[in-house]
């Protein structure tokens, strides 16, 4: 067992804590996130997260009623970053509709914004679970109708609207899924025909410009303090 576990804490700076200290609930979230993302939500046990922070099982009570209680907070937490921030970049102000787009791909560049990874881990929990597949079908239309309206501000009529957002949503989910892991410079070439085909506008070259600087700002500096 690890003696040395390394929190997410809200300072990053803060040493790591050891043997029977009290960790807050924070703590055991950003754990239980960690575990459901490279492991499965089988493997989010009190136990196991126990021992990964080299705690006793006890602190974990004084938080929450259950592992079930622990995730539903984890559902929680998933709702109101990931599908937040979607709709959030959704709605956007924007002068064009190419520049809207490059507003919503912000969640693609930022993993502080939008943590693809946990959003796979939610879609892989729903295979196993119906209450997640109920969730994560609310939440897909939540994210659709949001890009839809995006449409809709634009001009589009209510079929293109509904057809552009479905494009532009399922396409970013089986990109990510492929994990290409392509060089930077050989996505951001492709960024102004990526948004031909999802408006059918030219993009202008300053909406370009402007979204390669903040994505080379995320992916050089780990995406964690960019803002939206």
């Amino acid at each position: 067992m690890n003696s040395k576990p390394i929190l997410h804490r809200d300072d990053p700076k803060a040493e790591p804590l050891v043997g029977n200290v009290k960790v807050t609930r924070d703590d055991w979230l950003n754990v239980a996130m960690d575990v459901l993302i490279s492991d499965g939500v089988e493997q989010v046990k009190v136990l196991n997260l126990a021992e990964r922070m080299a705690v006793s099982r006890s602190s974990f009570y004084w938080y929450f009623k259950s592992r079930q209680h622990l995730l539903d907070a984890l559902l929680d937490r998933w709702q109101a970053t990931n599908t937040a921030a979607l709709i959030a970049q959704a709605e956007a102000p924007a002068e064009t509709i190419t520049a809207a787009v490059c507003n919503v791909h912000r969640c693609v560049v930022n993993t502080a914004l939008f943590d693809t990874a946990l959003d796979f881990a939610v879609r892989d929990w729903a295979r196993r679970s119906g209450k997640v597949r109920r969730m994560l079908d609310q939440s897909d239309a939540r994210r659709l109708a949001a890009l839809r309206a995006m449409f809709t501000r634009y001009g589009y009529e209510a079929v293109e609207a509904e057809t552009r957002a479905r494009v532009l949503y399922y396409m970013q989910i089986g990109y990510d899924l492929a994990q290409l892991n392509e060089p930077l410079a050989t996505r951001l070439s492709l960024v102004p025909h990526y948004l031909y085909v999802f408006t059918g506008v030219e993009p202008r070259p300053e909406e370009i410009e402007e979204f390669s600087a903040y994505a080379k700002r995320c992916w050089e500096g780990g995406s964690s303090h960019e803002p939206a």
